[in-house]
């Protein structure tokens, strides 16, 4: 009868040398072991390395924010300190007119320095009147009244209720006007 060979005892040669194999095979998984462990700190080393420089980052970028909101409050808290001095040297007039007595010619004529003292500060501050000499646009006015008559053009402003203003291409005020046809 033929026995199965995983059936058969091992002769004590053939222990040996399977007990060889083994420890050469353990050697060599120690080496692996070694090599893992060896890739293993490196990569963590990497990780470590890729933190730090995430949270400096993120630090920067935080610290960025805050002084980018810091200036840009100084920045508003500096126009607006520069339009107040444009305007308070004109409420003073006003104020001067005010208190005055004086005949009616008189008080006329410092109300138009004053108005051209206002329109000079406006000026400086680069902000200037809306014209309604080239008709309706909705971009700059707003109509706020339609009126019906052949002797206007079509889209002509007959009236200015409110003057508007702009700086530069920024409307600061829409004209309120009354539009023909």
């Amino acid at each position: 009868m033929e026995r199965d060979e995983s059936l058969k005892e091992e002769t004590p040669i053939e222990a040996e040398v399977k007990e060889d194999e083994e420890f050469e095979n353990i050697s060599l998984e120690e080496d692996e072991i070694t090599l893992l462990q060896n890739e293993n700190l490196k990569l963590n080393n990497e990780i470590e390395a890729l933190k730090e420089r995430l949270l400096r980052t993120t630090a920067e970028y935080e610290n960025y924010r805050k002084r980018t909101a810091k200036e840009k409050e100084g920045i508003y808290s500096d126009a607006c300190e520069d339009v107040l001095k444009e305007m308070l040297p004109v409420l003073d007039n006003l104020e001067r007119a005010m208190s005055v007595e004086g005949e009616l010619e008189d008080l006329k004529k410092g109300i138009d320095m004053t108005l051209k003292q206002f329109k000079d500060s406006f000026n400086k501050l680069g902000i200037e009147e809306i014209s309604t000499e080239n008709g309706f646009d909705p971009k700059l006015h707003e109509a706020v009244m339609h009126v019906q008559d052949e002797s206007f053009g079509p889209n002509q402003v007959v009236e200015i209720f409110l003057k508007g203003y702009k700086r530069g291409d920024k409307v600061i005020r829409y004209s309120m006007v009354k539009v023909a046809n």
